[in-house]
């Protein structure tokens, strides 16, 4: 885009960039919906690590001639198996499980950076993020999977909430909440893996972390704080899609520092309002 001077409109409605646009929208509506539910159980770290471990799996796939998408989902959705595992053999131990795994994905991405220049390429792309260079395949990857996990959600949010507001349900009936944990944890790792190849690492967990982080502090009910967190995440991606592209800038890092900039200004206001 360097060396290009058209009009701030004609920029932003360049059919070249349609298709970017809806994947990058497609992900600023599911990873905060997805993160209200981390944040309601506490595990929003787990995002990190299974972005991470995701994008060592692209990078594996990548050494092997394999999809870029299908590494990224595969090692996502182990990273999901391992924590579900390791929670299973040790209770309560879910600060040691997403250590193991992000400490797992960060040691094979550097490797595979350091040894081979074309992942030291792709590297860069995925923590930075290249949503300007997705395709239809991404577009249709991402809407297949946010219809997926909204249909998924339909079963598993009941759940997820009674599990958190009334833990002595599933015990006084003699059954496990574990098995909706962990399709939970696979649908956050398919979501991550995926957002991962456009959005970036960083792109994907501020997604998933900050919006939520937001709406938990001022909305009065769960449904308020899904659709807060929704509208902030939506929010910040179109301020951050228009913002990288009029300033010719990487969109992940603006995307971030939005984010940063907008939760810091809520734990203001929320001073300043005297609710603190």
């Amino acid at each position: 885009m360097n060396g290009m001077n058209p009009g701030v409109l004609d920029i932003l409605f360049d059919p070249l960039f349609a298709e970017p646009f809806a994947t990058g929208l497609i992900f600023a509506v599911l990873l905060p919906l997805l993160g209200c539910y981390l944040r309601l159980r506490d595990e929003w770290l787990a995002a990190l690590a299974f972005a991470q471990t995701a994008a060592a799996g692209s990078l594996l796939a990548m050494l092997f001639g394999l999809p870029l998408a299908l590494g990224g989902l595969a090692a996502a959705g182990l990273a999901a198996g391992l924590k579900h595992v390791f929670e299973g053999a040790a209770r309560g131990a879910q600060g040691a499980a997403y250590a193991m795994l992000l400490l797992l994905g960060w040691g094979v991405s550097v490797l595979l950076v350091a040894n081979l220049p074309l992942a030291e390429r792709m590297g860069h792309a995925l923590f930075d993020g290249q949503l300007y260079f997705t395709d239809r395949a991404h577009l249709a990857a991402a809407g297949a999977f946010a219809a997926l996990a909204a249909f998924a959600l339909r079963g598993l949010s009941r759940r997820l909430l009674l599990a958190h507001f009334f833990p002595d349900f599933y015990r006084a009936r003699g059954l496990s909440e574990r098995r909706a944990h962990f399709a939970f944890d696979l649908l956050i790792a398919g979501a991550l893996a995926l957002a991962t190849m456009s959005v970036g690492v960083m792109g994907a967990f501020a997604m998933i972390f900050v919006p939520p982080l937001i709406a938990f502090a001022w909305a009065k009910s769960w449904r308020r704080s899904v659709l807060l967190a929704v509208g902030c995440g939506v929010l910040a991606y179109l301020a951050a899609f228009a913002l990288a592209l009029v300033l010719d800038q990487p969109f992940g890092p603006l995307l971030g520092l939005l984010l940063v900039a907008a939760g810091v200004g809520s734990a203001l206001l929320r001073r300043l309002a005297g609710h603190d």
